[in-house]
Parts: structure tokens; sequence; C-alpha cells
């Protein structure tokens, strides 16, 4: 699909993701192995296992997606670029990338550091989003202000979109917790009150505003509408009045979201399956517990309902 506007001329420009390897594809049963046997087990695992490709992981798809928004960008000025991050070595590492080779996953930057943490190299790529299956990665980042999820085993949709569809939860995700502390604290009638009352004062912006704003620039190449490569949606617990305040504080912010979804509650799974969800972020353990029975689902350890 031919885009609107020129594909970004400098890094900056681009919709940087980090992914690390147990995030792109299934190594479970290897990380498994490490875990009862030892670095060396694991290694000699890997290596005679170099030519087996491995198979997709819970955000394969997601990736599939992303990179295929760069068709028709010169490989220089992509659009969308997806790098790796992987606690392997790079010997170990090699049927990794033998992987992405196999898959045509247009991957080029890569960082293996042996064991040792990966979070620290997020922000040298320039990355808005970083996903993983270690949590206490996610957390390392999201305290250093990125944006970040723990992907965690999931069913895919049963609906299969062209489209990249990605959906996020209001409070302590797109927007800061002050909401939700104050539901948490003194019950719903004084979170509805509080909202009402604070109806014109815009919602603070939570660890994903900044991937955001980088996802809804990058729509803005393409044309709007049912048209577009990608298509999101607020989906949040939140209900009539409190409603408003989100509405407003994404007009100040001057970002779209395609849908949103106030739920009043009710269990967010089966909406993001009939949404067709490619990844939904949530802070609360509950609502990504329910969500993973029908999509793909990236927890986000951030704000009051993880403290403790």
């Amino acid at each position: 699909m031919a885009p609107n506007s020129v594909p970004p001329e400098s890094p900056s420009d681009r919709l940087v993701v980090a992914i690390t390897a147990r995030a792109l594809f299934d190594l479970e049963d290897s990380h498994a192995l490490f875990q009862a046997s030892g670095l060396e087990a694991y290694a000699r695992f890997q290596r005679s296992r170099e030519k087996e490709v491995l198979p997709p992981g819970i955000a394969f798809t997601l990736v599939q997606k992303l990179l295929a928004l760069n068709e028709g960008c010169p490989p220089e000025a992509p659009r969308v670029e997806v790098v790796l991050l992987s606690r392997n070595s790079s010997d170990t590492g090699l049927r990794i990338f033998n992987s992405i080779r196999h898959y045509g996953l247009g991957i080029v930057r890569a960082v293996f550091t042996s064991g040792a943490e990966v979070w620290p190299y997020i922000r040298p790529f320039g990355a808005q989003l970083f996903l993983s299956a270690n949590p206490d990665s996610v957390r390392s980042a999201l305290e250093h202000g990125v944006a970040a999820a723990t992907i965690l085993p999931s069913k895919p949709p049963e609906r299969t979109h062209d489209q990249l569809r990605i959906a996020f939860d209001g409070d302590a995700v797109i927007f800061g917790d002050e909401s939700e502390r104050v539901s948490r604290q003194s019950g719903l009638a004084a979170f509805h009150d509080n909202e009402t009352n604070r109806v014109g004062e815009a919602l603070s912006g939570g660890p994903f505003k900044g991937f955001l704003a980088a996802l809804h620039k990058l729509q803005e190449a393409f044309p709007a509408g049912e048209a577009s490569p990608i298509r999101t949606a607020l989906v949040t617990a939140r209900s009539a009045p409190a409603h408003e305040r989100v509405i407003l504080t994404l007009r100040e912010w001057g970002v779209r979201l395609d849908e949103a979804m106030f739920l009043g509650g009710r269990d967010k799974g089966p909406f993001l399956e009939t949404f067709g969800a490619d990844i939904f972020f949530d802070d609360s353990q509950h609502n990504v517990d329910n969500a993973r029975r029908h999509v793909a689902t990236g927890h986000v350890p951030f704000g009051v309902t993880n403290e403790g």
C-alpha cells in the first residue's frame, strides 16, 4: 500500500522496537534446559541444533506486521526498525539469526550479552518499546523511562487481520496511575467524583505515552481509516462519566486512537478477540490473565497495581 508521505530520513523519525529472542521465538524448552542444567548444556544444545529453525514466539506476528510497514522504503530509511537484544552469546545466537533469515525478517541489528542484562542497550538504539519474556528486565526498562512489557504465553486470536492491531489499557499504561490510586484508596464512587471534578485537567502521561505518540506519527504516513495498515484501540475498565477525561486528554495530546472501549469492569478478553489485537498492553495481572486467553498480551508492571 503506497504511503502518503516520503519515508523517514533519520533514525529519530523511525519507530524502533527492541525485542528479546524469547519474545520473538519459542525458546521455552531451551530456556528450561538452561535453568535446569546450566549455561554449558544450553550452549551445546543450541550449537547442535544450529540449522534447525526456531518456531515463532508470542510476539512473532507483531514483528512481522511491524516490518511489513517498510514496504516501499529504501533499506537505509525504514519506517520501522526491530532490534534484537539477547542474553545469548554471539556463538549460541547463530541459531537465532539463522531463524531470522529463514522467516525473511528484516532484523539486522542485535546485541548478544552472554548472560548480562540487555536493557541498558535499549536507549542507544533509540527504541520506544521493549518486549521481553524476562520480568526483571522489563521492570528495569520501565524504571529508566522506556515503555516495556513482559510477553506472556498467550493464545493467538482466532480472527486475524492484515492490519497491525495494537490495543492499550488506559490508566498506568497510556496515562499515569493517579486516578487508579484514588480508586484503590477510596473506592469507585470517589474515583468517578475525582474524574468528574477534574474533567478539564489532562491526565498525566504513563509509560506508553511516548510509544503511542510514535505509533500515531507512523500512522500519519498512511491513509486514514480502514485503508490504514495500522489500527489502535483503547480498552479500559472506565465507563461514563470517567470516559470524558480520557477523550479530552487524548485530544489535548493530539493522538488518535481508532477505537475506544469503555467496559465498566467487564472482562476485556472477548472484546480484544473481536478487535483482533496482535498485542494488548495492561498493568493489571488480573486483566492480563483474562486477555491472554484470547490474544497475545504484554504485562506492564507499573503503577499502584504492581506495588508491594
